[in-house]
């Protein structure tokens, strides 16, 4: 039985490292984000707004927990899941949780790209970007070093940078 939960900052390649390992392995691959998302038929930001973050960082723990549950699987976390209520230590009991190590200029950079989709960044100049990044890694990293494993997740533009990181997980996996 396989469970791996991958972790790490907004824009760090969750999403795409774990399609990718789930495929090469043939195994399942839950984003919790989306997860949720279809369980309460409304977007992660309307949830926020709708019900508070305390409200919605309780339902993420409980949708945590029902997706812990499947067998042969990879979650992509939301990158605040590990710093909420026993989650760091529920993930480790449950399975190989994984830290997707990013950069910070890659994690700008990233995220400058996809400021529009993501609420929380709208709006913010290149400055205010950085500064939340470096302020929200800065709280949840004691989180993010409970891992049992960290890879560098700064490669992941292409085809070919993807499957060596792939490649990289599943060896690092093995061991």
């Amino acid at each position: 039985m396989i469970r791996i939960f991958l972790i790490g900052f907004m824009g760090c390649g969750k999403t795409t490292l774990g399609r990718a390992y789930a495929k090469e392995m043939g195994l399942s691959f839950v984003d919790l984000d989306w997860y949720i998302e279809e369980r309460f038929h409304t977007s992660i930001q309307q949830l926020f707004s709708e019900r508070g973050e305390e409200a919605f960082r309780k339902i993420e723990q409980r949708m945590l927990h029902e997706v812990a549950e499947f067998e042969n699987v990879v979650i992509a976390c939301g990158g605040g899941t590990p710093c909420f209520y026993d989650n760091m230590v529920y993930m480790n009991l449950q399975g190989t949780t994984v830290f997707l190590d990013t950069s910070t200029p890659t994690l700008l950079r990233r995220l400058k790209l996809a400021q529009s989709s993501r609420p929380l960044l709208a709006g913010k100049t290149e400055e205010e970007l950085l500064q939340y990044i470096l302020t929200t890694l800065e709280k949840r990293m004691p989180y993010y070093k409970q891992v049992k494993l960290k890879i560098n997740a700064d490669y992941l533009e292409s085809r070919k940078q993807i499957a060596t990181a792939v490649a990289t997980l599943k060896n690092a996996l093995e061991q």
